[in-house]
């Protein structure tokens, strides 16, 4: 008996573009939402309409790379736009390094919202994403904690290159 694996009716390149907009559960989205609509008009604004479409693709398949590249052997499903949100949060704080941001903050039966800076806050999150993904190398978790990394780095590198030369006006 042998096990006959479907065939692919989908290319694999064109899959990864396509993970992009799949996600695993309606939280996974809106949290993804949440996150482009606290940094994402902020920054095509910077690049204009265009060149952030490509921005997002870009830091989305870069993230996509990046996670493969520290789990090769990983069977888990890699969906979601939190790569290429990511590279929107590096580009974010880049171009609004002073910029503020609303936080519920909550200690104990202290809750309140509270002005963060945003270095504070992007920096924060990165360094939990690398904390988290160096933590898992060789486990199989279910978050892909390096696409998060791989996006957030790429949007670094990426922004101020497409921002400098305009691609696309």
């Amino acid at each position: 008996m042998v096990d006959l694996s479907p065939p692919n009716l989908v290319p694999i390149p064109l899959t990864m573009f396509t993970s992009m907009f799949i996600h695993g559960s309606f939280f996974h989205l809106l949290s993804n939402m949440l996150f482009l609509w606290i940094f994402g008009d902020n920054v095509e604004d910077r690049l204009g309409h265009l060149n952030y479409l490509i921005f997002f693709i870009l830091c989305g398949l870069l993230a996509i790379f990046v996670h493969i590249l520290f789990n090769p052997a990983s069977k888990l499903p890699c969906i979601g736009a939190s790569g290429a949100i990511s590279g929107v949060m590096g580009a974010y704080m880049l171009f609004f390094p002073r910029a503020r941001i609303k936080t519920l903050f909550v200690l104990f039966v202290i809750i309140q919202i509270v002005d963060i800076p945003a270095f504070i806050m992007i920096g924060y999150w990165i360094f939990v994403q690398i904390i988290s993904g160096v933590s898992e190398i060789g486990h199989s978790g279910g978050i892909a904690w390096f696409a998060h990394i791989g996006g957030f780095f790429s949007g670094v590198l990426l922004a101020p290159i497409l921002r400098r030369y305009k691609v696309f006006k």
